[in-house]
């Protein structure tokens, strides 16, 4: 079974202006602790994703595990270390295929039925949410509060990762309630170092 680290960064190309914010922003995030992150970009072209991707890759080196959102074909073509899957993308299990057994794979869910089926795939991790209301997709799934990840807690013995509007004043509570990590967008955007230290900070 997989070892998480509390913090599961996730860097959403929409959130910043250019290439080079979301660069600089990877490598403040890596200086404050961050040893994983996922790369989103639900927007982009495969040609631009793959060389957001590549940079990346470039810039972290084997000092950060790398996630790529949705696509496992550009997963492989980045050398990333894994693949982050929704309910409407390719199933676990046709992702499993393409990347093989040594990558991670995530998939997210967002009630317990989805959780109870995650379960049973072969997913390293599942992720649930959103926890708390958030900013960062435009048609959210409803709120499963801290209520959710206690029930997500009693049905899988995979690594938990609680997402949605969790930040440093809340993240506390989400690792109490039995999430093993905690993935965090929009708190780590304006003082990505700073950030990240004090998320690490507050959950030890």
């Amino acid at each position: 079974m997989i070892q998480l680290p509390r913090l599961y960064a996730i860097l959403d190309s929409s959130s910043f202006s250019d290439n080079e914010a979301l660069f600089s922003t990877a490598e403040e995030l890596l200086a404050g602790g961050a040893t994983l992150l996922q790369y989103r970009n639900k927007k982009g072209n495969a040609r631009e994703m793959l060389a957001q991707a590549r940079e990346l890759k470039r810039r972290l080196g084997p000092s950060a595990r790398l996630i790529m959102n949705d696509r496992a074909d550009l997963c492989l073509a980045a050398e990333f270390d894994g693949v982050h899957v929704g309910q409407e993308d390719l199933s676990p299990e046709g992702v499993r295929k393409i990347i093989g057994a040594r990558l991670w794979l995530g998939v997210s869910t967002h009630n317990t039925d989805q959780v109870k089926e995650a379960d049973k795939t072969s997913a390293d991790y599942i992720a649930i949410g959103p926890v708390f209301s958030t900013a960062s997709k435009v048609n959210p799934d409803p709120v499963v509060g801290l209520a959710g990840i206690r029930k997500a807690r009693s049905l899988t013995r995979k690594p938990l990762v609680a997402i949605g509007g969790i930040n440093r004043a809340n993240c506390l509570s989400v690792i109490e309630a039995g999430a093993d990590s905690v993935a965090v967008i929009s708190d780590l955007v304006r003082q990505p170092r700073k950030s990240a230290e004090e998320i690490l900070s507050i959950l030890g």
